[in-house]
């Protein structure tokens, strides 16, 4: 077989990694496109070299901009890609703008579109990765999910259920990978008991007085137990436009974007975590750390039901009592979900091979 993987943003390369890795053990061609909707160092190329990817053999540069001139910039820079490569699959991650774009411009010449972590819904359409996973979704003839409540959602859309592989969850693939070498490192966050915080999403930073409240938030917190908190470049650019930075106090530690292995060190020393991404709600559940996740809903409420998460809701100030309650040693018990068990690459890449056919 030959695979076209398209990736654009952090979470992407995380996912791409194992997989890459399952098809080159089976000897299948591969070309990897970077979109460049992540292109700081940081956030892009110290990933490749961490999990020991090829460099993309296309980088289409799209870099950052409004969501409808970047995704007509994917569409556009990837068609004529497609056009000279045609893959047996075009492989798409997750729900970024690079994802949905990538699969509309395949679909519409005729090329297999397969979704990788297909099914997820937060049922929230003023979240932009909602609307890019429904239409994903819609158009992909492979839909690979991470568990039975992504199925259940497809099924109720109208998908045939032979479109629909439950695969597992192929960011455990990578973390479990990484763990004995992140455990290895030095500690990266301070000694004895700290939280971390990551926040990036628009509802979050974008609006002024909402991020000004989730500030004030993270500044009393810090009082009851230090925190750590890597700044997405979006988000350190909003918190400079409202000048806290220089107010910021030593309880409150400030750092730039990690490479994978360190942030999966700071993530597993945790006491607990505060943030508003998809793939750390899914990530703290695999390591057992409490999650408390600063959003009203969240496409994957597997890390609720079984997992260590826990859903706070717009007001940061419900942080205080589940944070009260990790720190007293009352908070919920958690398991690991089904089929999260490191191998959901290779399933990816046997549905590829029977879907082949």
């Amino acid at each position: 077989m030959k695979l076209l993987h398209v990736v654009g943003a952090r979470p992407n390369f995380v996912k791409l990694a194992p997989v890459y890795a399952a098809a080159d053990v089976e000897g299948h061609s591969q070309v990897i496109v970077h979109t460049g909707q992540h292109y700081d160092r940081n956030m892009s190329a110290i990933f490749f070299e961490q999990f020991g990817l090829p460099d993309p053999v296309y980088n289409l540069a799209v870099g950052s901009a409004a969501q409808a001139a970047q995704t007509a910039e994917v569409l556009l820079r990837i068609e004529p890609i497609l056009l000279a490569e045609r893959p047996d699959w075009v492989v798409v991650y997750g729900d970024v703008n690079s994802t949905v774009a990538a699969a509309l411009a395949a679909v519409k010449l005729g090329l297999r579109v397969a979704h990788v972590e297909a099914g997820l819904r937060s049922f929230d359409r003023t979240m932009p990765e909602e609307i890019n996973r429904v239409i994903t979704d819609r158009i992909s003839d492979l839909l690979l999910t991470p568990s039975a409540d992504a199925d259940e959602h497809l099924l109720r859309e109208g998908v045939a259920s032979e479109q629909i592989v439950r695969v597992g969850n192929v960011m455990v693939d990578t973390l479990l990978k990484g763990l004995p070498q992140a455990k290895a490192l030095p500690r990266q966050g301070p000694d004895g008991q700290y939280g971390l915080i990551t926040l990036h999403r628009p509802s979050n930073v974008d609006e002024p007085e909402g991020l000004k409240r989730v500030w004030r938030e993270l500044v009393e917190l810090s009082q009851l137990l230090p925190l750590v908190f890597p700044v997405h470049p979006r988000t350190r650019a909003q918190l400079d436009k409202l000048g806290v930075l220089d107010q910021t106090p030593v309880s409150l530690l400030l750092r730039e974007p990690l490479g994978y292995i360190e942030f999966l060190r700071l993530q597993a020393d945790a006491t607990l975590i505060v943030t508003d991404s998809g793939g750390i709600q899914e990530e703290s559940t695999v390591l057992g750390v409490p999650c408390l996740t600063l959003r009203p809903n969240t496409e994957r409420p597997i890390t609720v039901s079984v997992g260590s998460n826990t859903l706070i809701g717009d007001d940061p100030a419900g942080l205080l009592a589940p944070i009260e309650q990790v720190l007293a040693g009352t908070y919920k018990q958690s398991s690991v979900p089904e089929l999260w068990d490191g191998h959901t690459a290779e399933r990816i890449v046997s549905a590829l091979n029977s879907y082949s056919h």
